[in-house]
């Protein structure tokens, strides 16, 4: 699904990645974790072809093709979404018109109103989120964890084939975690691959990897299995950044 081989990456002429390599096969889950200014979110942003980064060298491969040239937009339509961190409001764009754009450009078809509908109405059970939120503008004075309950949604309706959750679990409390891990775990199939991007193990305890990559100095310094996630959390991350120094 995705394949990254050397990539560096600078941002206002500061290199951020330094020749950083991942695989990611198609049905799996990859967990990157790493101390803070790692390039964790800075990978995140160059996966969906933000203009202000930089690729100075190496490859992108989705889907055994490069992404390189591809706008954001250009790389939605193809199957790739970024959950954010930060998701921004859009004052006056009420959420069912937000969402079916979405659907009809990342698509190029149109459901009819029924059918988005039905499909709205399943999604939002899902991650228990009642009618109200239907009248609303596009994250206009939510709260945290409804934020990233509608970024969840976004992603069950576009249901794309490589998802980058980039640390979707901040800001959250205990309840607003387990629904919208739920949710993400619903998505899981064969077809679709997941890059969950994190500080801290928590929402790995609801979403299990296949895979831990350990993130810092601008590339992978370690990998394991699930239980890598286990030490860090018990360890911190000296015992990888010592090593990889």
């Amino acid at each position: 699904m995705l394949e990254i081989k050397n990539l560096t990456v600078s941002v206002k002429d500061k290199q951020i990645l330094n020749g950083l390599n991942l695989s990611l096969p198609a049905g799996q889950v990859h967990a990157i974790m790493g101390p803070n200014g790692s390039g964790k979110s800075t990978l995140s942003a160059v996966l969906m072809g933000h203009p202000d980064y930089e690729v100075t060298a190496g490859e992108i491969l989705y889907k055994g093709k490069a992404l390189s040239g591809l706008s954001t937009d250009e790389r939605a339509r193809q199957g790739i979404f970024l959950c954010f961190q930060y998701p921004v409001a859009l004052p006056g764009v009420t959420i069912p018109n937000f969402l079916r754009t979405v659907l009809k450009n990342t698509t190029g078809q149109e459901l009819s109103v029924r059918d988005f509908r039905a499909r709205l109405k399943t999604a939002m059970v899902a991650l228990q989120m009642d009618d109200r939120y239907l009248a609303r503008y596009v994250n206009d004075g939510f709260s945290g964890g409804e934020k990233k309950r509608l970024e969840i949604l976004q992603m069950m309706l576009m249901e794309p084939a490589l998802s980058i959750l980039d640390e979707t679990d901040s800001g959250l409390d205990i309840d607003a975690l387990r629904i919208i891990a739920q949710g993400i775990e619903k998505m899981r199939s064969t077809e679709r691959s997941m890059l969950v991007i994190t500080h801290y193990k928590r929402i790995l305890n609801y979403i299990k990897p296949d895979v831990v990559h350990v993130l810092t100095g601008g590339r992978i310094a370690h990998t394991g299995g699930p239980e890598l996630a286990d030490r860090l959390e018990s360890d911190g991350y000296d015992w990888v950044t010592s090593r990889a120094g």
